[in-house]
């Protein structure tokens, strides 16, 4: 009997259950083994030129104080925004 044929055996007198849980390691383990890990860091590059992309990484002019004055500012841009109520 080939280790195959063994392997195949065992699985088989398991309960359904138990068979359940092997497929589930078994795709864990696909999921774990098929992507090297210059592909993973490929996909975060690629993750990131998305954000550069559309505009969630870049920078922007603001004050230079304005993590001192964030409040006052903030308030004179709703004032103006929402001044006809």
């Amino acid at each position: 009997m080939s280790e195959l044929e063994h392997i195949y055996q065992d699985i088989d007198s398991l309960p359904e259950e138990a068979k359940i849980i092997l497929l589930d390691f078994i795709k864990l383990l696909k999921k774990c083994y098929s992507k090297s890990e210059t592909e993973a860091h490929q996909e975060e590059k690629t993750l990131y030129k998305k954000f550069e992309k559309i505009g969630l990484i870049g920078c922007c002019s603001v004050e230079e104080d304005l993590s001192t004055n964030y409040k006052e500012v903030l308030t004179d841009i709703l004032a103006s925004k929402y001044d006809h109520r």
